[in-house]
Protein backbone atom coordinates (compact mmCIF):
# COMPACT_ATOMS: atom_id res chain seq x y z
CA UNK A 1 0.00 0.00 0.00
CA UNK A 2 0.82 3.55 0.32
CA UNK A 3 4.69 4.12 1.42
CA UNK A 4 6.64 7.15 2.53
CA UNK A 5 9.88 7.80 0.23
CA UNK A 6 12.34 10.44 -0.28
CA UNK A 7 13.60 11.20 -3.38
CA UNK A 8 16.96 13.74 -4.18
CA UNK A 9 15.50 16.51 -6.23
CA UNK A 10 18.59 18.27 -7.32
CA UNK A 11 17.62 17.70 -10.89
CA UNK A 12 14.71 20.32 -10.15
CA UNK A 13 16.45 22.86 -7.07
CA UNK A 14 19.49 24.72 -6.94
CA UNK A 15 19.92 23.79 -3.62
CA UNK A 16 22.13 20.58 -4.22
CA UNK A 17 20.92 17.28 -2.13
CA UNK A 18 17.94 19.15 -0.66
CA UNK A 19 15.82 15.78 0.10
CA UNK A 20 11.86 16.10 -0.43
CA UNK A 21 9.30 13.46 0.71
CA UNK A 22 6.44 11.97 -0.85
CA UNK A 23 3.91 9.71 0.04
CA UNK A 24 2.76 7.68 -2.60
CA UNK A 25 -1.12 7.48 -2.64
CA UNK A 26 -1.71 3.78 -4.16
CA UNK A 27 -0.52 0.47 -4.90
CA UNK A 28 0.59 0.90 -8.60
CA UNK A 29 -0.72 -2.84 -8.78
CA UNK A 30 -3.90 -1.78 -8.92
CA UNK A 31 -3.35 0.06 -12.02
CA UNK A 32 -1.41 -2.42 -14.14
CA UNK A 33 -0.77 0.19 -17.12
CA UNK A 34 0.95 2.38 -14.90
CA UNK A 35 3.67 -0.66 -14.90
CA UNK A 36 4.18 -0.25 -19.18
CA UNK A 37 3.67 3.34 -19.53
CA UNK A 38 4.57 6.49 -18.07
CA UNK A 39 1.25 7.18 -18.07
CA UNK A 40 0.68 11.12 -17.85
CA UNK A 41 -2.78 11.91 -19.85
CA UNK A 42 -5.54 11.62 -17.17
CA UNK A 43 -6.69 14.48 -18.76
CA UNK A 44 -7.85 12.06 -21.98
CA UNK A 45 -8.35 9.17 -20.47
CA UNK A 46 -7.54 8.20 -16.90
CA UNK A 47 -6.27 4.73 -15.83
CA UNK A 48 -8.94 2.46 -14.77
CA UNK A 49 -8.82 1.28 -11.07
CA UNK A 50 -8.64 -2.67 -11.51
CA UNK A 51 -11.10 -3.58 -8.96
CA UNK A 52 -13.86 -1.02 -10.77
CA UNK A 53 -12.95 -2.91 -14.02
CA UNK A 54 -13.51 -6.46 -12.16
CA UNK A 55 -16.87 -5.06 -11.00
CA UNK A 56 -17.74 -4.48 -14.29
CA UNK A 57 -16.40 -7.69 -15.64
CA UNK A 58 -18.43 -9.80 -12.73
CA UNK A 59 -21.07 -8.37 -13.74
CA UNK A 60 -21.20 -8.83 -17.43
CA UNK A 61 -20.90 -12.25 -17.13
CA UNK A 62 -23.31 -13.17 -14.48
CA UNK A 63 -25.79 -11.39 -16.83
CA UNK A 64 -24.49 -13.64 -19.34
CA UNK A 65 -24.75 -16.67 -17.25
CA UNK A 66 -27.33 -16.25 -14.78
CA UNK A 67 -29.73 -13.27 -16.87
CA UNK A 68 -32.53 -11.70 -14.76
CA UNK A 69 -31.91 -14.19 -11.90
CA UNK A 70 -29.65 -12.31 -9.95
CA UNK A 71 -29.61 -8.64 -11.63
CA UNK A 72 -33.89 -9.05 -11.41
CA UNK A 73 -36.36 -5.62 -10.94
CA UNK A 74 -35.60 -5.04 -7.53
CA UNK A 75 -31.32 -4.89 -8.92
CA UNK A 76 -32.07 -2.62 -11.77
CA UNK A 77 -34.33 -0.46 -10.12
CA UNK A 78 -31.46 0.28 -7.53
CA UNK A 79 -28.69 0.23 -9.35
CA UNK A 80 -28.08 3.90 -9.15
CA UNK A 81 -28.41 3.74 -5.61
CA UNK A 82 -24.97 3.72 -4.40
CA UNK A 83 -23.39 5.89 -7.19
CA UNK A 84 -25.65 8.80 -5.36
CA UNK A 85 -24.45 8.23 -2.72
CA UNK A 86 -20.82 8.07 -3.46
CA UNK A 87 -21.47 11.51 -5.68
CA UNK A 88 -23.34 12.80 -3.04
CA UNK A 89 -19.92 12.68 -0.96
CA UNK A 90 -18.02 13.30 -3.44
CA UNK A 91 -19.75 16.73 -4.24
CA UNK A 92 -20.86 17.54 -0.59
CA UNK A 93 -24.99 17.03 -1.84
CA UNK A 94 -27.83 14.88 -0.92
CA UNK A 95 -28.60 11.62 -2.63
CA UNK A 96 -31.77 13.11 -3.62
CA UNK A 97 -29.40 15.56 -5.84
CA UNK A 98 -27.71 13.16 -7.74
CA UNK A 99 -28.82 11.55 -11.20
CA UNK A 100 -27.00 8.94 -13.04
CA UNK A 101 -26.61 8.63 -16.87
CA UNK A 102 -24.78 7.41 -20.00
CA UNK A 103 -22.46 10.60 -20.71
CA UNK A 104 -22.08 13.72 -19.33
CA UNK A 105 -22.74 15.42 -22.56
CA UNK A 106 -26.19 13.56 -22.67
CA UNK A 107 -27.02 14.73 -19.10
CA UNK A 108 -25.83 18.06 -20.26
CA UNK A 109 -28.29 18.07 -23.53
CA UNK A 110 -31.26 16.88 -20.93
CA UNK A 111 -30.57 20.00 -18.92
CA UNK A 112 -30.59 22.49 -21.85
CA UNK A 113 -33.62 21.32 -23.26
CA UNK A 114 -35.35 21.47 -19.25
CA UNK A 115 -34.04 24.66 -19.12
CA UNK A 116 -34.59 26.42 -23.03
CA UNK A 117 -33.77 29.72 -22.52
CA UNK A 118 -36.08 31.86 -24.60
CA UNK A 119 -34.61 34.62 -26.92
CA UNK A 120 -34.08 37.88 -25.68
CA UNK A 121 -31.94 36.07 -22.94
CA UNK A 122 -27.75 34.84 -23.30
CA UNK A 123 -25.51 31.85 -22.22
CA UNK A 124 -22.25 33.05 -21.57
CA UNK A 125 -19.40 30.94 -21.97
CA UNK A 126 -15.46 30.81 -23.07
CA UNK A 127 -13.97 30.12 -26.23
CA UNK A 128 -11.82 27.66 -24.68
CA UNK A 129 -14.50 25.77 -23.63
CA UNK A 130 -14.85 22.01 -24.60
CA UNK A 131 -17.06 21.83 -27.13
CA UNK A 132 -19.01 18.90 -25.15
CA UNK A 133 -19.78 21.41 -22.39
CA UNK A 134 -21.55 24.28 -24.46
CA UNK A 135 -22.38 22.39 -27.82
CA UNK A 136 -25.79 21.42 -25.71
CA UNK A 137 -26.85 24.96 -25.40
CA UNK A 138 -25.88 26.25 -28.44
CA UNK A 139 -28.20 23.51 -29.94
CA UNK A 140 -30.81 24.90 -27.77
CA UNK A 141 -30.45 28.38 -28.44
CA UNK A 142 -30.77 27.59 -31.86
CA UNK A 143 -34.15 26.50 -31.32
CA UNK A 144 -35.03 29.43 -29.16
CA UNK A 145 -33.03 32.15 -30.57
CA UNK A 146 -31.42 32.78 -27.40
CA UNK A 147 -27.92 33.95 -27.53
CA UNK A 148 -24.58 32.56 -26.74
CA UNK A 149 -21.46 34.79 -25.91
CA UNK A 150 -18.06 33.70 -25.54
CA UNK A 151 -15.37 35.26 -23.24
CA UNK A 152 -11.97 35.40 -25.88
CA UNK A 153 -8.88 33.87 -24.37
CA UNK A 154 -5.59 35.29 -24.31
CA UNK A 155 -2.99 32.48 -25.38
CA UNK A 156 -5.65 30.15 -23.78
CA UNK A 157 -5.90 31.59 -20.64
CA UNK A 158 -9.54 33.22 -19.75
CA UNK A 159 -8.85 36.27 -17.19
CA UNK A 160 -11.97 35.99 -14.44
CA UNK A 161 -12.87 39.37 -14.89
CA UNK A 162 -13.17 38.85 -19.17
CA UNK A 163 -15.79 36.38 -17.87
CA UNK A 164 -17.34 38.11 -15.13
CA UNK A 165 -17.71 41.40 -17.20
CA UNK A 166 -20.10 39.48 -19.58
CA UNK A 167 -22.75 38.77 -17.05
CA UNK A 168 -25.76 40.77 -17.43
CA UNK A 169 -29.28 41.11 -16.64
CA UNK A 170 -30.05 39.57 -20.13
CA UNK A 171 -27.62 36.11 -18.89
CA UNK A 172 -30.05 33.25 -17.94
CA UNK A 173 -26.90 30.66 -17.98
CA UNK A 174 -23.10 30.21 -17.04
CA UNK A 175 -22.01 27.33 -18.59
CA UNK A 176 -18.19 26.83 -18.26
CA UNK A 177 -15.87 23.35 -17.35
CA UNK A 178 -14.54 23.22 -13.62
CA UNK A 179 -11.15 22.98 -15.15
CA UNK A 180 -10.18 23.68 -19.03
CA UNK A 181 -9.22 20.78 -20.71
CA UNK A 182 -6.61 22.99 -22.81
CA UNK A 183 -4.36 24.32 -19.77
CA UNK A 184 -6.07 23.38 -17.01
CA UNK A 185 -7.44 26.99 -15.65
CA UNK A 186 -9.56 26.37 -13.11
CA UNK A 187 -12.40 28.39 -11.79
CA UNK A 188 -13.58 29.83 -8.82
CA UNK A 189 -16.88 28.76 -8.87
CA UNK A 190 -18.47 30.62 -6.19
CA UNK A 191 -17.68 33.96 -7.65
CA UNK A 192 -18.82 32.99 -10.83
CA UNK A 193 -22.20 31.61 -9.11
CA UNK A 194 -22.28 35.05 -7.33
CA UNK A 195 -22.48 36.80 -10.64
CA UNK A 196 -24.87 34.84 -11.82
CA UNK A 197 -27.49 35.21 -9.03
CA UNK A 198 -27.09 38.66 -8.95
CA UNK A 199 -28.69 38.54 -12.46
CA UNK A 200 -31.09 35.43 -11.69
CA UNK A 201 -28.83 33.26 -13.58
CA UNK A 202 -27.81 29.41 -13.11
CA UNK A 203 -24.56 28.27 -13.03
CA UNK A 204 -24.08 24.86 -14.75
CA UNK A 205 -20.63 23.21 -14.57
CA UNK A 206 -18.93 20.32 -16.90
CA UNK A 207 -16.44 18.57 -13.89
CA UNK A 208 -15.35 15.80 -15.73
CA UNK A 209 -12.14 17.22 -15.82
CA UNK A 210 -11.73 17.98 -11.99
CA UNK A 211 -14.15 15.40 -9.95
CA UNK A 212 -12.34 12.77 -9.01
CA UNK A 213 -8.79 15.30 -8.81
CA UNK A 214 -10.12 18.75 -6.92
CA UNK A 215 -11.96 18.96 -3.97
CA UNK A 216 -15.91 20.39 -4.82
CA UNK A 217 -18.55 21.83 -2.48
CA UNK A 218 -21.40 22.39 -4.93
CA UNK A 219 -23.73 24.01 -1.64
CA UNK A 220 -21.07 25.85 -0.37
CA UNK A 221 -19.83 27.33 -4.28
CA UNK A 222 -23.33 27.59 -5.24
CA UNK A 223 -23.51 25.57 -8.06
CA UNK A 224 -26.80 25.08 -9.73
CA UNK A 225 -26.17 22.24 -12.11
CA UNK A 226 -23.12 19.76 -12.22
CA UNK A 227 -21.92 17.11 -14.53
CA UNK A 228 -19.20 15.01 -14.87
CA UNK A 229 -17.91 12.08 -17.04
CA UNK A 230 -16.36 8.82 -15.14
CA UNK A 231 -13.23 8.07 -17.62
CA UNK A 232 -10.72 10.93 -16.66
CA UNK A 233 -9.73 11.55 -13.25
CA UNK A 234 -12.43 9.31 -11.57
CA UNK A 235 -10.80 6.07 -12.51
CA UNK A 236 -13.66 4.88 -14.14
CA UNK A 237 -15.17 3.32 -17.23
CA UNK A 238 -16.75 4.96 -20.01
CA UNK A 239 -20.56 4.58 -20.31
CA UNK A 240 -21.60 6.29 -16.92
CA UNK A 241 -21.86 10.15 -15.87
CA UNK A 242 -23.53 11.37 -12.97
CA UNK A 243 -25.93 14.92 -12.68
CA UNK A 244 -26.00 16.99 -10.19
CA UNK A 245 -29.20 19.64 -9.77
CA UNK A 246 -29.56 22.09 -6.97
CA UNK A 247 -32.60 21.41 -4.96
CA UNK A 248 -34.52 24.42 -5.72
CA UNK A 249 -34.26 23.32 -9.62
CA UNK A 250 -35.82 19.84 -9.26
CA UNK A 251 -39.09 20.79 -9.07
CA UNK A 252 -38.90 23.40 -11.41
CA UNK A 253 -37.35 21.75 -14.14
CA UNK A 254 -38.49 18.83 -16.44
CA UNK A 255 -35.83 16.61 -18.53
CA UNK A 256 -35.39 16.89 -21.61
CA UNK A 257 -34.42 13.74 -22.92
CA UNK A 258 -37.02 10.88 -21.61
CA UNK A 259 -37.70 7.04 -21.34
CA UNK A 260 -39.34 4.37 -19.20
CA UNK A 261 -36.97 5.55 -16.17
CA UNK A 262 -38.14 8.70 -16.24
CA UNK A 263 -41.89 7.85 -14.57
CA UNK A 264 -41.59 7.90 -10.56
CA UNK A 265 -42.77 4.35 -10.88
CA UNK A 266 -40.45 3.12 -13.45
CA UNK A 267 -42.12 -0.18 -13.54
CA UNK A 268 -46.09 1.11 -13.88
CA UNK A 269 -45.60 1.42 -17.83
CA UNK A 270 -48.51 2.85 -17.70
CA UNK A 271 -47.37 5.15 -21.24
CA UNK A 272 -50.70 7.20 -20.87
CA UNK A 273 -49.61 9.21 -18.27
CA UNK A 274 -45.66 10.43 -16.80
CA UNK A 275 -45.43 11.46 -13.61
CA UNK A 276 -41.81 12.20 -12.60
CA UNK A 277 -39.84 11.81 -9.29
CA UNK A 278 -39.30 15.31 -7.17
CA UNK A 279 -35.78 14.00 -7.26
CA UNK A 280 -32.69 14.20 -9.73
CA UNK A 281 -33.85 11.01 -10.56
CA UNK A 282 -36.02 12.23 -12.84
CA UNK A 283 -33.44 12.98 -15.24
CA UNK A 284 -32.32 8.84 -15.42
CA UNK A 285 -34.42 7.80 -18.39
CA UNK A 286 -33.08 4.88 -19.92
CA UNK A 287 -31.83 1.44 -19.85
CA UNK A 288 -28.03 1.43 -19.99
CA UNK A 289 -25.00 -0.82 -19.43
CA UNK A 290 -25.38 -1.16 -15.66
CA UNK A 291 -22.09 -2.68 -15.17
CA UNK A 292 -20.27 0.49 -16.05
CA UNK A 293 -22.51 1.65 -13.06
CA UNK A 294 -21.28 -0.06 -10.91
CA UNK A 295 -17.23 -0.08 -11.71
CA UNK A 296 -17.92 4.03 -11.29
CA UNK A 297 -19.51 3.08 -7.97
CA UNK A 298 -16.40 1.26 -6.90
CA UNK A 299 -14.06 3.81 -7.99
CA UNK A 300 -15.43 6.59 -6.68
CA UNK A 301 -15.71 5.09 -3.04
CA UNK A 302 -11.76 4.04 -3.47
CA UNK A 303 -11.44 7.58 -4.22
CA UNK A 304 -13.27 9.13 -1.48
CA UNK A 305 -11.21 6.48 0.84
CA UNK A 306 -7.94 8.27 -0.56
CA UNK A 307 -9.44 11.53 -0.09
CA UNK A 308 -9.71 14.16 -2.77
CA UNK A 309 -7.61 16.82 -1.19
CA UNK A 310 -5.05 14.67 -0.77
CA UNK A 311 -5.40 13.21 -4.28
CA UNK A 312 -5.12 17.18 -5.24
CA UNK A 313 -2.31 18.27 -3.09
CA UNK A 314 -0.34 14.96 -4.34
CA UNK A 315 -1.25 15.60 -8.20
CA UNK A 316 0.18 19.46 -7.66
CA UNK A 317 3.30 18.28 -6.43
CA UNK A 318 3.70 16.48 -9.39
CA UNK A 319 2.78 19.18 -11.99
CA UNK A 320 4.87 21.63 -10.03
CA UNK A 321 8.19 19.40 -10.84
CA UNK A 322 6.75 19.71 -14.43
CA UNK A 323 6.54 23.28 -14.40
CA UNK A 324 9.92 23.57 -12.64
CA UNK A 325 11.77 21.19 -15.21
CA UNK A 326 10.05 22.51 -18.07
CA UNK A 327 10.94 26.34 -17.35
CA UNK A 328 14.74 25.12 -16.97
CA UNK A 329 14.46 24.09 -20.41
CA UNK A 330 12.94 26.64 -22.49
CA UNK A 331 9.52 25.59 -22.00
CA UNK A 332 6.43 28.12 -22.45
CA UNK A 333 3.94 27.17 -20.44
CA UNK A 334 0.54 27.48 -21.30
CA UNK A 335 -1.42 26.81 -18.34
CA UNK A 336 -1.76 29.79 -15.52
CA UNK A 337 0.87 31.32 -13.56
CA UNK A 338 -1.35 31.59 -10.31
CA UNK A 339 -1.24 28.66 -8.01
CA UNK A 340 -5.12 29.21 -7.02
CA UNK A 341 -5.94 29.03 -10.76
CA UNK A 342 -3.78 25.99 -11.67
CA UNK A 343 -4.88 22.57 -11.40
CA UNK A 344 -2.61 19.34 -12.78
CA UNK A 345 -2.71 19.63 -16.05
CA UNK A 346 -0.04 21.36 -17.40
CA UNK A 347 0.23 22.93 -21.15
CA UNK A 348 3.63 24.04 -22.58
CA UNK A 349 5.33 24.22 -26.29
CA UNK A 350 9.26 24.55 -27.40
CA UNK A 351 9.25 27.98 -29.13
CA UNK A 352 10.70 27.02 -32.38
CA UNK A 353 10.44 23.33 -31.89
CA UNK A 354 7.56 21.27 -33.19
CA UNK A 355 4.91 19.56 -30.61
CA UNK A 356 4.17 17.05 -32.65
CA UNK A 357 7.46 16.20 -33.20
CA UNK A 358 8.62 16.02 -29.96
CA UNK A 359 4.63 14.35 -28.60
CA UNK A 360 6.37 11.47 -30.86
CA UNK A 361 9.74 10.89 -29.47
CA UNK A 362 8.20 10.85 -25.77
CA UNK A 363 5.91 8.11 -27.20
CA UNK A 364 8.10 6.05 -28.56
CA UNK A 365 9.83 6.40 -25.48
CA UNK A 366 6.32 4.81 -23.95
CA UNK A 367 5.75 8.14 -22.40
CA UNK A 368 1.80 9.00 -23.19
CA UNK A 369 0.52 12.29 -23.33
CA UNK A 370 -1.48 14.31 -25.70
CA UNK A 371 -0.92 16.92 -27.72
CA UNK A 372 -3.78 19.86 -28.14
CA UNK A 373 -3.29 22.08 -31.03
CA UNK A 374 0.14 23.51 -31.23
CA UNK A 375 0.97 22.48 -27.43
CA UNK A 376 1.45 19.34 -25.37
CA UNK A 377 -0.19 18.36 -22.57
CA UNK A 378 0.88 16.71 -19.61
CA UNK A 379 -1.96 15.41 -16.93
CA UNK A 380 -0.21 13.41 -13.49
CA UNK A 381 -2.43 11.36 -11.68
CA UNK A 382 -2.40 9.43 -8.15
CA UNK A 383 -0.73 6.38 -10.03
CA UNK A 384 2.20 8.50 -11.23
CA UNK A 385 5.44 9.09 -9.26
CA UNK A 386 8.90 11.24 -9.05
CA UNK A 387 10.53 8.50 -11.90
CA UNK A 388 7.42 9.21 -14.17
CA UNK A 389 8.71 12.87 -14.16
CA UNK A 390 12.20 12.23 -14.13
CA UNK A 391 11.82 9.87 -17.50
CA UNK A 392 9.97 12.62 -19.02
CA UNK A 393 13.43 15.15 -18.52
CA UNK A 394 15.40 12.65 -19.26
CA UNK A 395 13.62 11.98 -22.56
CA UNK A 396 13.45 15.62 -23.29
CA UNK A 397 16.89 16.33 -22.67
CA UNK A 398 18.05 14.13 -25.53
CA UNK A 399 15.50 15.35 -27.77
CA UNK A 400 16.02 18.92 -27.33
Amino acid sequence: MAKLRCIRRNRFNKKENEVVYMRILVDLKDFPASKKFTYLNAASIGLMWDKASAAIIEWQEDLALNGTSNFDEKAEEEVFEQLRQFTASLLNANPADIAGGSSATELMSSVAWAVMPPKGTNIISCDVVHPSSIYPWVRVARHTGAKVIFAKNTNGYIPPERLYDLIDKSTSIVCISHVEYSGGQIYDLKKLAEKAHAVGAFLVVDATQSAGAVPINVRAMGVDVLVSGSYKWLTGPFGVAVLYLAPHLQKKLNPGLVGWRSHRDMWDFDSTRLVYADTAKKFEFSTMSYGNVIGLTKAMEYLLKLGIKEIQEFNMFLADLLIEGFKKRGAEIISPEKKEERSSIVSIRFPRRRSSEIARHLNANNIIISQRKDFLRFSPHLYNTVQDINKVFQVLDKVL
